[in-house]
């Protein structure tokens, strides 16, 4: 019976390439510690590390009949382990970076919703109080900000004179000023332009 232990490298992996899985297991015994330390210092995490090495087995086992060894064995799983490390924090960079492009989309679209909603509520709020005005100040306030007419054209509209159209839009426009203080007032006058 032949003692797996003493099998060179090249002698394991043509036993690997036939489904022996001594020979595999033997692979795995005399490589997994050395290859977890070196993946270790590059990830400093046990789990990832242990994924990392578990996958690399896996795939050898996966791929053995067709596993081809130009070098040494332990050079190819050597390089195996970097090019999976190297993946590894590419893969967590993009990930990262991805999550961070999200959580900016997440927290614009939040504070612009958020803006949206304050804004219709605002907007709602000096309607109703619109409403509540007197009806001709609010028709004369309406024709004034909403239709823009000048106050000689409301005048002929409502046939009243233009002081009285002057008075009306003042009128309502210090009780809204009361209501919602000099900048909301000028933010939905602005609004309405």
């Amino acid at each position: 019976m032949t003692k797996y232990s003493h099998l060179e490298d090249v002698e394991l992996v043509a036993l690997l390439r036939d489904g022996d899985k001594i020979a595999y297991t033997e692979i795995y015994k005399r490589y997994f510690n050395v290859l977890f330390v070196h993946a270790y210092k590059k990830l400093n995490d046990d789990e990832e590390t242990s994924d990392l090495i578990q996958e690399l087995f896996t795939n050898l086992w996966i791929r053995r009949e067709v596993f081809v060894l130009n070098s040494s064995l332990v050079a190819y799983l050597f390089t195996v382990v970097r090019n999976r490390v190297l993946d590894h924090h590419a893969h967590k960079n993009v990930k990262s970076r991805y999550i961070s492009s999200l959580q900016q989309f997440i927290d614009v679209e939040t504070v612009e919703t958020d803006h949206r909603v304050r804004e219709k509520d605002l907007l709602h709020s000096i309607e109703k109080e619109i409403q509540a005005l007197p009806r001709k100040m609010r028709e004369v306030f309406e024709l004034s900000r909403r239709s823009h007419f000048t106050h000689k054209e409301i005048s002929e509209q409502l046939q009243i004179s233009e002081q009285t159209v002057a008075k009306q839009v003042s009128n309502a426009l210090r009780t809204l000023r009361c209501r919602f203080g000099e900048m909301l007032l000028i933010l939905f006058l602005m609004y309405f332009k």
